[in-house]
């Protein structure tokens, strides 16, 4: 028997607001690949999402076939930080990773593991350090650190490298693919970036409120190498 794939969407449609924005949408995702979804903005990626992780609702299925954990793990397209707000990137991966209130100080066992996602992630040394005084790429690695304990099957990103820069992009991809080559995880992840397509998917899919075309990055992105719908980004 064929081995099924991690996740399968089938005729998935999502309205949000009186809006549909996502239309009879189907992907399959193989286990253990690294699986891009592209679009123009407003093309419904995020709302997919969205559903995928059961944050909205939708008709249609969506299947995941889980042989471990069944954890999913998940990084936003946005994490506002305020400033002024005084919580350590150790206080943050600690919320919850003990039952102790983090205002009441971390357990030894709290720190250990802290520090060991930090060092995963090449972070090591900074857990004492203020979330709002962190770069864009640093709080990106601090919030896929957190997705990655315990391992997860399925790793979900949406637009993670966004705003990042080039090198900064390429190390937290490096990341994704060490996930994916030493831990197993799947990962769907949404991007905006041709060169990142080419770099980093096993498989992409374009969809603009549908599915458009999918296939290998080759296929999607044709012998220009650029996103078939604005030449380059969505």
């Amino acid at each position: 028997m064929a081995d099924p794939p991690l996740l399968e969407i089938t005729d998935l449609t999502v309205v949000r607001d009186g809006h549909v924005a996502v239309e009879r949408a189907s992907i399959t995702v193989a286990r253990g690949s690294i699986h891009l979804v592209v679009g123009p903005n407003g093309a419904g990626k995020s709302s997919l999402v969205a559903a995928v992780l059961g944050e909205a609702a939708f008709s249609g299925t969506v299947r995941c076939h889980f042989r471990g954990s069944g954890r999913v793990g998940y990084v936003p397209q946005t994490f506002p930080v305020d400033p002024t707000l005084p919580l350590t990137v150790a206080e943050l991966l600690a919320l919850t990773r003990q039952r102790l209130p983090v205002c009441l100080g971390l357990t030894a066992k709290t720190r250990a593991a802290v520090a060991a996602l930090l060092d995963r992630v090449g972070l090591a040394g900074i857990e004492r350090r203020r979330l709002g005084a962190l770069s864009g790429g640093e709080l990106r690695r601090v919030l896929l650190a957190d997705s990655m304990d315990p391992d997860p099957e399925l790793l979900v990103l949406d637009e993670p490298a966004s705003g990042l820069d080039e090198p900064s992009a390429q190390r937290l991809e490096a990341l994704v693919r060490a996930l994916r080559d030493e831990r197993g995880a799947t990962v769907l992840m949404v991007s905006h970036d041709a060169s990142q397509v080419r770099r980093l998917a096993d498989a992409v899919t374009w969809i603009d409120r549908t599915v458009r075309r999918a296939g290998t990055p080759a296929e999607v992105l044709g012998d220009g190498g650029a996103l078939p719908f604005t030449g380059g980004r969505a």
